[in-house]
Order: C-alpha cells, then sequence, then structure tokens
C-alpha cells in the first residue's frame, strides 16, 4: 500500500482549489493527472521584475514593473480592436493595451485618477512605450505580492502564466514532511537542501536553484535505478531452465545462410548461449543498428530452445514486422525441418484454430506473431524462449504475459533503435545487454545529401530519372505533430501531386490503411509492380524491399536523429548504390543544423543516438513517438550523467545491505519509490 503520508499528492489534479472539471483535462495533458505531477512541473526559465525604470526609461524588448497614475480609458470602436488605457508618470506616458478586455473589469481595476503598479514587457509602437494584457497590476500597498523572480512554466492552449503558478503553489502547500531516504554524508558533502525544501526553491527561483534540482534529479535517478536493480534481483532469484543445444538444428541453418556471420554477431550468440546454459533465467537485449543481422541471431537461439525439446516465441509490434520475420526466418527454418507459424490479429476462425491446435500440441517449433500470441487462448506445449522485437512498443505487463506461457521462460529483447549508454542504464537497468556493431558484408553506405525544399522540383526530376534506370523509391512525409491524421493528410496531398507524374506506379501506405491493403502495397512494392511509395513513418521498421535505393524525406528538421537512421536503413539493402535525400524547410535551428549534418556525415546508429542525446537532451531523446524510454521529470540522463552513476552504485549497495528495505532508511525508499511510482518495484518485494 502507499503510504499514507503520500495520499494529497496522489489526489486527482482536478481536487486543487480554482481547478474545475472545465481545465482539469488541459493541466492533466500539460503535467499529468496528480497533484504531484505539478510538483514535478518544472520551470523552464525565470522573468525578472526587479528592473523599475521611470516611463521614460523604460527600453522596448524588456520586462519592466512600472509605478503609474490612471489617465484615460479609450474602448475600441470596433470589436477587433483592442481596448486602450493611457498612463503616466513625471516623465511621460505609456498605454496598457487590451484585447477582448471587459470594460466593466478594466475600470475596476484600473480607475482614472489612481496609481497602480504594472509589470510586463515593453515595447514601441508608433514611437510611444505600451505594454499588452501586463502581467501583473496591483495598488500601491500590494506591491510586495509581485514576485521579483517569477519562474516560467510550460504551458499549454487554454491555460495562462498565472494559472499555472498558482496550481502550482497549491501542490506545493499540500506536499508533505517527508522522512530523509538519502544518505546523510552524500547528501552534506553536496551541499543538497531536504525534499520539501528543495521543492520549494525549485519553484521559487528567487536565487540559484542548481542545488535543489539536483537534489530532486537524484531523487529521481535513485528511485529508477532502485527499481530496475529490485526487478533484476527478483528475476535473477526467479530459477530458471538450462538450455543446452546440441547444434544439429543450428548447423543446418548456418550451411543455408548466404553469408557468414559477423563478429559481432557471434559475440552476441556466445552471450546468449551462455545465458541460455545458466541456470539463472535470461533476459538479455540485443541492441541491432539498422540491418545489422539481428533476426538471424534471434532464429539462431531460437533453434537452441528447440534442439533442448522446447518452443520458442517471436513478438513484433506490427503485422509488417512480423510478417517480415517470417519471410526471413520460415526458408531457413524449413533448411533444417523445424516447424514455423504465424499468427496475428487477422487470423481469424478455422485458420487461427488450427494454427493454436499445433502449437498446443506441439507441432510448431517456433511461433512468430503480434500482440496476438499474448491472448488467452494461446497455449504453449512448453515455451522456452520468448523473442520480443522492438522490445520498446511493449509494456511490462505485456512482456509478462507472454513469458507466464510457458515454465522460467527466457527473454531475448530486440531493439533496432541504438539506445545511448546513459539511457541504457536508466531503460534497460534489469537487463544483460549485446551489441551489434557491425554490417553483415554487402551492405554499401547510402549516400545521404541534404537540400532545402525550395529545390523540391529539382529532386522530384531526381527521382524520376532514377526509376527511369531502374530504380525503386521511398517518399516520407513530414511528421506534422503527434498527430496520425496531420501526417496523413501530408501524404495524401504529395502522392495525389506525385501521381501526375508516376500515375498508377506511385503507391500510398499509411498506419490507418486495414492489414490487408497495406500488405498489397507494400507486396506490389517489393514486386517491382510500384516505382514509388509514399509514405508516413509506419515504414520506420521492418521493411525490406533491396531493389529500393532512393529515400526522400521531406522536413527531416521534423524528425529525430534516430528516426531519420531507421527510416534511412531501409534503403541499401542491395547491391545497388542507394542515395537519401534530407529535405529541410527554412529558417532551421542552430540544433537542426547540426542534426542533419550528423546524418549527413554517418552510418554509425550508435554515434548517431550519442549525438542525439548530445543535442537533445534526455527529455525528448529520440522524439516522443517512438523511444519509449523512461520520461524523466526531473533529471536529464545527458546533463545528470554523473548522478545516474552514483545512483546506480547507491542502488547496488542498498540492496546488499537491505535487500528487503526492511531497515529505517530502506522504509523511507519505500516511499521514495511510491513518490515517483515504481511501485511494481515494492510488489516484487512482496511476491518474492
Amino acid at each position: 500500500m502507499r503510504p499514507s503520508s503520500l495520499n494529497p499528492l496522489f489526489k486527482p489534479v482536478g481536487s486543487l482549489p480554482g481547478l474545475g472539471p472545465r481545465l482539469a483535462p488541459l493541466v492533466e495533458r500539460l503535467s499529468g493527472p496528480h497533484v504531484v505531477d505539478l510538483l514535478w512541473h518544472r520551470p523552464s526559465g525565470v522573468i525578472d521584475r526587479r528592473f523599475t525604470p521611470m516611463v521614460a526609461d523604460a527600453p522596448g524588448g524588456q520586462v519592466a514593473t512600472l509605478t503609474v497614475m490612471i489617465e484615460a480609458h479609450t474602448p475600441p470602436d470596433s470589436p477587433r480592436r483592442p481596448t486602450r488605457v493611457r498612463c503616466s508618470d513625471e516623465t511621460g506616458f505609456i498605454t496598457l493595451v487590451f484585447f477582448h478586455g471587459r470594460e466593466d473589469w478594466l475600470r475596476r481595476t484600473l480607475p482614472v485618477g489612481e496609481v497602480r503598479v504594472v509589470s510586463g514587457l515593453v515595447d514601441r509602437f508608433n514611437g510611444e512605450a505600451q505594454i499588452v494584457h501586463p502581467d501583473h497590476i496591483v495598488t500601491l500597498d500590494q506591491r510586495d505580492t509581485i514576485a521579483v523572480v517569477e519562474p516560467v512554466y510550460p504551458l499549454t492552449a487554454g491555460i495562462s502564466a498565472k494559472q499555472i503558478g498558482k496550481w502550482v503553489h497549491a501542490a506545493l502547500a499540500q506536499a508533505p514532511d517527508l522522512p530523509e531516504w538519502q544518505d546523510p554524508a552524500w547528501k552534506s558533502r553536496q551541499n543538497w537542501p531536504g525534499w520539501r525544501d528543495a521543492l520549494t526553491a525549485l519553484h521559487n527561483p528567487q536565487a540559484d536553484s542548481t542545488a535543489a534540482r539536483r537534489r530532486l534529479a537524484y531523487d529521481e535517478l535513485l528511485a529508477n535505478q532502485l527499481a530496475l536493480a529490485m526487478m533484476r534481483r527478483h528475476m535473477r532469484q526467479a530459477k530458471g531452465r538450462v538450455f543446452h543445444g546440441d547444434g544439429r538444428l543450428r548447423a543446418k541453418v548456418l550451411n543455408a545462410l548466404p553469408f557468414s556471420l559477423t563478429g559481432a554477431q557471434t559475440r552476441s550468440l556466445a552471450e546468449i548461449d551462455a545465458d541460455m546454459a545458466s541456470p539463472l533465467r535470461m533476459l538479455r537485449l540485443l541492441q541491432g543498428d539498422v540491418g545489422s543481422g539481428k533476426t538471424v541471431v534471434a532464429l539462431l537461439a531460437m533453434l537452441t530452445a528447440v534442439e533442448s525439446g522446447a518452443q520458442a516465441a517471436l513478438m513484433a509490434p506490427t503485422e509488417i514486422l512480423a510478417r517480415q520475420h517470417h519471410s526471413t526466418i520460415e526458408p531457413l527454418a524449413a533448411s533444417a525441418g523445424v516447424r514455423v507459424a504465424l499468427l496475428t490479429g487477422r487470423d481469424k476462425g478455422k485458420a487461427r484454430d488450427a494454427v493454436l491446435s499445433r502449437v498446443v500440441n506441439g507441432e510448431v517449433d517456433i511461433l512468430l506473431g503480434t500482440h496476438a500470441l499474448f491472448q488467452a487462448d494461446v497455449v504453449f506445449r512448453d515455451l522456452g524462449l520468448a523473442v520480443i522485437d522492438e522490445q520498446h512498443r511493449f509494456g511490462v505487463h505485456q512482456r509478462l504475459e507472454l513469458t507466464n506461457k510457458g515454465r522460467a521462460v527466457d527473454v531475448l529483447a530486440m531493439t533496432a533503435t541504438p539506445i545511448p549508454r546513459t539511457l541504457l542504464l536508466t531503460a534497460y537497468g534489469d537487463m544483460d545487454s549485446s551489441r551489434l556493431d557491425e554490417k553483415p558484408p554487402g551492405r554499401k553506405p547510402v549516400d545521404t545529401r541534404v537540400l532545402p525544399l525550395t529545390r523540391l522540383d529539382e529532386v522530384v526530376g531526381a527521382v524520376r530519372r532514377a526509376v527511369q534506370g531502374g530504380a525503386r523509391a521511398f517518399w516520407v512525409c513530414p511528421l506534422v505533430e503527434e498527430s496520425e491524421t496531420s501526417d496523413l493528410a501530408a501524404a495524401e496531398q504529395r502522392h495525389q501531386d506525385l501521381s501526375e507524374l508516376f500515375g498508377n506506379r506511385a503507391g500510398l501506405i499509411h498506419g490507418r490503411m486495414k492489414g490487408p491493403a497495406r500488405d498489397a502495397v507494400m507486396a506490389a512494392f517489393g514486386a517491382g509492380e510500384l516505382d514509388l511509395l509514399v509514405a508516413t513513418t509506419v515504414i520506420e521498421v521492418g521493411v525490406d524491399v533491396p531493389q529500393a535505393t532512393v529515400m526522400v524525406i521531406e522536413h527531416a528538421e521534423r524528425f529525430g536523429l534516430a528516426q531519420l537512421h531507421q527510416l534511412r536503413g531501409r534503403i541499401g539493402r542491395g547491391e545497388r548504390a542507394s542515395t537519401c535525400l534530407l529535405l529541410y524547410g527554412s529558417p532551421l535551428s542552430e540544433t537542426a543544423k547540426a542534426r542533419l549534418e550528423v546524418m549527413r556525415a554517418s552510418e554509425d546508429g550508435f554515434l548517431i543516438a550519442e549525438e542525439d542525446l548530445r543535442l537533445r537532451g534526455g527529455g525528448e531523446m529520440l522524439g516522443t513517438r517512438q523511444s519509449g524510454l523512461p520520461g524523466f521529470k526531473l533529471a536529464d540522463p545527458a546533463e545528470d550523467g554523473d548522478l545516474l552513476a552514483v545512483a546506480k552504485d547507491d542502488a547496488k549497495l542498498i540492496l546488499e545491505r537491505d535487500p528487503e528495505l526492511a531497515g529505517e532508511r530502506g522504509g523511507n525508499l519505500r516511499t521514495l519509490l511510491y513518490l515517483f511510482e515504481r511501485d511494481q518495484a515494492v510488489l516484487t518485494l512482496r511476491s518474492g
């Protein structure tokens, strides 16, 4: 049970004074559903209101706090014009401007002939100073209520800075005094405040709040590392099974491969074999750059389970990817007499029943599929190894539902998104990790070029010439916002434009198409019935068309580096030279410019991932859609790498000394885990 001291923080945000049912959903979207989420909603900057000049000395473009006499109100002569309130001091005049201002409120707040203190951004209009919608208007005796240095919070449409500040302070008032969970010597050495004082300092940045932010960041990182260490310990305590393959099936598949394994594949396979042969359960992450041969390594690992008399399953997040794996694995498995089946959400009725019957009777050695694999009616005769591809797209519960279908199932998770070492610690600290950092022989480098969108006509002409020369091309449409609809609109418009040139040889694919329709388009592109495929980012993983040698990405500056790298990995898979054109819209920010330069200069996914972290920070690492990495509210793994290393060591030491968190500090650390919603880790203590 969550400690009762935390109950006020886990009330809905709508329970805060002044935050009714109309605005609560907006705050939930901005920060989260609970009061505690507002405490973690940290300021992105500050406004300094200490500048108090006379009106004549107030420069444009600067925030100033002015003491003025109210001279006159000029109501608008049309609804589209603002109300203007003329004010003065002994040095000159300034106008306060209000769009859609209620006249009765304005006359009450700014009565003619009285003195008011106003604070806001001064600008110049027709040579005269003005403030549009002042941030503060108070009487002389209320002057001290204007914060001298005011935090600036990230906002969303429909919520003002003043409102969010008020609700954050209401949340602060509900924050209890909690017992200290930090090691006293470490806290003292860092000169850190207590938890509640740190929160107060974070949201009242009158002075330097670095120590407060670092303290809170460390709290969050320690909760993360402690939870992962507990989960890992729990996994290690669960008795595993020993899988010793005799190598007969693996030898047949290796003979059927048209290439030899790379050094990285051989090394990773040896690590997986050692885990499977150990009496402890395997929990390993296989990171492989685009086209590095993860599927072959997964197949060879699954054969070890099959050679030992067990079954294996591979779960992929999309039907496209599951079918791609099936087309790669099935012929290789057939060469060794291994029986493979595919199960997706599309399989219904008798066909589905037939697959389920073969699985439960042990007539299927390897089952491939999507989320359909962990449905209640899927029963294995003896599941020994579960491979989870693009693991970040599945929740922990989904992973558990699949592994619960067998006895002490070994888990091999795979990702084609290279993860920087610091984020690997925060996201997958409960797993061992193997890296495929070499490409199989025969993969040609991709020539990447960066061009402005103003050269779109030239690009279309170049794609047309390439297609006439026998090439096939992808054209990826911009990530407009976090909405499939707007991406789709962009793709449909571009498809319409390009169809005028390419006719019915141009196809369109997007995430809202039904599975069979999407497969039909992909099959037509693969078979050469289409020359050009216009797509949203649905083609990011699992699309393998070796004949495709051209990739155009529109508005490349809107994509994360890792996603650009994934998309580029769809080409360069055959014998012919490949070209990737990154089109950008102007003006480009310095960060966007640096990102595109990294893409142009390198094809090393691991280097690209490290650069992405450096350029974007941990907060938006890899873009929001596809990262699946834990979102930190207070810590930034890019900035707080030193704290992360300490948190990892601290967590290890804590569990060595007090594995059940039963001592005084242990009890306080349980509160920390609940505070950062790492309840799952506490449950593992209970479940043994």
